[in-house]
């Protein structure tokens, strides 16, 4: 295990994991339940390395009934999902909480927001490097190697550490009309 970078403590049984325990994965995210023979089996649960958790019964470490609750405390529903669909984008902390007032944007559903390392995105689990492909846990850890479908896909959908300034568009207006080099005076 060690080798791989898992570890587990908790009860063996020739030398395998049996009864309780907890493995921890190379990925930060750990199982705390029941095994048999080295493999889950029985109740147990996975939590993830940013606050989430799948509940489950195992059977020879195929999860045959469980449920899956985010970090932010929103459960998963199979049916009758109504949370983010088309008629309702708020983040569960403001359906739970309310909306911040008018010109306090929430960017996530953390508030405030995580601050990005520069050039990086939030994809989700961690940051990711876009110039080394690596993504790492918020902890800075690493994490994984993006692939080109998830480089794109991250690229495409994520929030990213600004690299540019960003100005309303009337500070815009009201800069450009103050300068005197592009202004001109006009006697007819």
């Amino acid at each position: 295990m060690e080798l791989i970078g898992s570890s587990y403590k908790g009860v063996t049984k020739n030398g395998r994991m049996e009864g309780g325990g907890e493995y921890t994965f190379p990925t930060e995210s750990k199982y705390v339940g029941e095994m048999k023979d080295g493999i889950f089996h029985g109740k147990g649960v996975l939590h993830f390395p940013n606050g989430s958790r799948y509940e489950a019964t195992w059977e020879n470490g195929i999860a045959k009934q469980g449920s899956f609750t985010f970090a932010d405390g929103l459960q998963y529903q199979e049916t009758d999902w109504d949370y983010c669909d088309g008629y309702d984008r708020r983040f569960y902390s403001e359906r739970c909480n309310g909306l911040r007032p008018a010109g306090e944007s929430q960017l996530t559903d953390l508030h405030p927001p995580r601050v990005i390392p520069d050039g990086c995105y939030d994809c989700g689990d961690g940051f990711y490097d876009p110039t080394t492909r690596v993504i790492t846990s918020y902890l800075g850890r690493f994490l994984r190697n993006a692939d080109d479908s998830e480089h794109e896909w991250i690229v495409r959908t994520c929030r990213k550490a600004w690299d540019e300034v960003v100005v309303p568009p009337e500070k815009v207006l009201s800069s450009v009309a103050a300068r005197p080099e592009e202004t001109s005076n006009f006697n007819v």
